[in-house]
C-alpha cells in the first residue's frame, strides 16, 4: 500500500508516518519504480504499537526503548518494566502539580463572586498583583507528561 493508504487505515497523518521514518521508528519501506513508498502489514503493526504507546503519552524515547525490546523477543522485558515505571513516575508528577494548579485557579476564581466592570474584577485585580507567578509555585502549564505536546 502507498503512504496514503497507511495514513488512511491506522489514522495517522502522511507527515507523521514520515517522521516516524526519519526518526527510526519505522522501518524505511520499499520503493516502486517511480519511487512511491510501499508499506505492508508489518508497518502497519508497527505503526499501531507506535500510536498506542503514543496516546499512553509515552515520549518517542520511550517508544523506541519499546521497539527495540518488541524487536528482540528472547530479551528480558526487565527495561519495559523500567519504562513503564519511569512514565508512571511522570504521570504521577504531572498530576500532583495539576492538582496544585486546580486549587490556584479556584482561588483565583473565587476573588469575584459576580459580573461586574472589568476595573473593579477581582481576577484581573489579582493577577495584575502577581501573587500566583508560575516561578514562585514551581508550576507550569504541560503539554504532556514529558512537558513536549504532541
Amino acid at each position: 500500500m502507498k503512504i496514503g493508504d497507511l495514513a488512511n487505515l491506522t489514522g495517522t497523518q502522511v507527515e507523521t508516518i514520515r517522521y516516524y521514518e526519519r526518526e527510526g521508528l519505522l522501518p524505511e519501506p520499499a520503493r516502486t519504480a517511480t519511487n512511491y513508498r510501499i508499506y505492508d502489514v508489518e508497518h502497519v503493526e508497527r505503526l499501531a504499537f507506535i500510536r498506542r504507546c503514543r496516546s499512553l503519552d509515552m515520549g518517542l524515547d520511550e517508544v523506541r526503548v519499546l521497539l527495540g525490546l518488541k524487536d528482540k523477543p528472547s530479551q528480558s522485558c526487565e527495561d519495559a518494566n523500567r519504562v513503564l515505571d519511569e512514565h508512571l513516575g511522570h504521570v504521577t508528577q504531572r498530576i500532583d502539580e495539576l492538582v496544585a494548579l486546580k486549587a490556584q485557579l479556584e482561588s483565583l476564581r473565587s476573588q469575584c463572586g459576580e459580573a461586574k466592570e472589568s476595573a473593579d474584577c477581582g481576577i484581573l485585580k489579582e493577577l495584575s498583583n502577581g501573587n500566583q507567578q508560575p516561578s514562585q509555585t514551581g508550576h507550569q502549564h504541560i503539554d504532556s507528561v514529558h512537558g513536549l505536546g504532541r
